[in-house]
């Protein structure tokens, strides 16, 4: 049976008490320190803090990709420490949508083969009303019979972003996804996810250091030293730069936040 919490309609994802050690002993690295956070459904959520702060562990351990030391992780009521191997990898594939900084499409497929493979390798067929609908709103409808070789960057992560959602994920976890793109194509796939979760209804969880990806984004939360310490609602960039400093300025004084 799954171990599962109350259902939380509201609410796509999220840890209650996350605790992520790697190592022992001397080496020992507390990357999540207790951090409880939830992402609402239908709304863009960006993980922000400085480099080491835990925001690529947490969604990592979020989206089951990797394991709590302690503390819980949930997609929508079902608790990720409680599904075997099987059963998580089935929850990956049927209720998660990941996007990455390498865009990791199959060169010898096209895009609409691309767009598919995750539904294609599950047997599963796809909604091709849903499948249209991201294409229209990726922008890739003239580029459907081209391979990833004849497609620029921002091109290829578009394709990333609606393979990513084509099985109707409950959430999305984006990892820097304009990482490998100039600030034009960035800022196109930045809108491109912002619009997929206010116009289709998605869930968006992407991990950015970049204060202007964030600002695209609904709310912002942020970790420093492993542990949740604020979060901004409307982020701007200048808002969201204002405060990277001030955790930087504490961080300087010694206090551990």
């Amino acid at each position: 049976m799954d171990v599962s919490a109350p259902v939380m309609t509201d609410v796509a994802a999220r840890v209650v008490d996350a605790v992520k050690v790697y190592g022992t002993g001397g080496t020992e690295v507390r990357a999540l320190d207790g951090v409880s956070v939830a992402f609402p459904a239908g709304r863009f959520t960006a993980i922000m803090g400085p480099s080491g702060s835990g925001k690529s562990t947490l969604m990592h351990c979020a989206a089951g990709l990797d394991s709590l030391t302690s503390g819980a992780a949930f997609i929508g009521d079902a608790e990720l420490s409680g599904l075997d191997d099987r059963r998580l990898t089935l929850l990956r594939r049927e209720r998660v949508g990941f996007v990455f900084q390498a865009f990791n499409l199959l060169p010898t497929l096209n895009v609409a083969e691309n767009i598919t493979l995750p539904m294609d390798l599950a047997g599963v067929r796809a909604d091709a009303a849903w499948v249209d609908a991201l294409i229209e709103v990726t922008g890739l409808g003239d580029r459907l019979h081209h391979r990833p070789s004849e497609l620029s960057g921002g091109q290829q992560q578009r394709v990333a972003v609606a393979r990513a959602f084509a099985g109707k994920p409950e959430v999305v976890f984006a990892d820097e996804p304009t990482g490998n793109l100039d600030s034009r194509s960035g800022g196109e796939v930045l809108r491109l996810l912002a619009r997929s979760a206010r116009e289709l209804g998605r869930t968006v969880v992407m991990v950015t250091h970049d204060p202007v990806a964030a600002s695209h984004a609904d709310r912002v939360v942020f970790l420093a030293d492993g542990r949740l310490v604020d979060e901004m609602a409307a982020p701007t960039t200048d808002r969201v730069l204002e405060r990277m400093h001030r955790f930087a300025g504490v961080a300087d004084e010694g206090v551990r936040s």
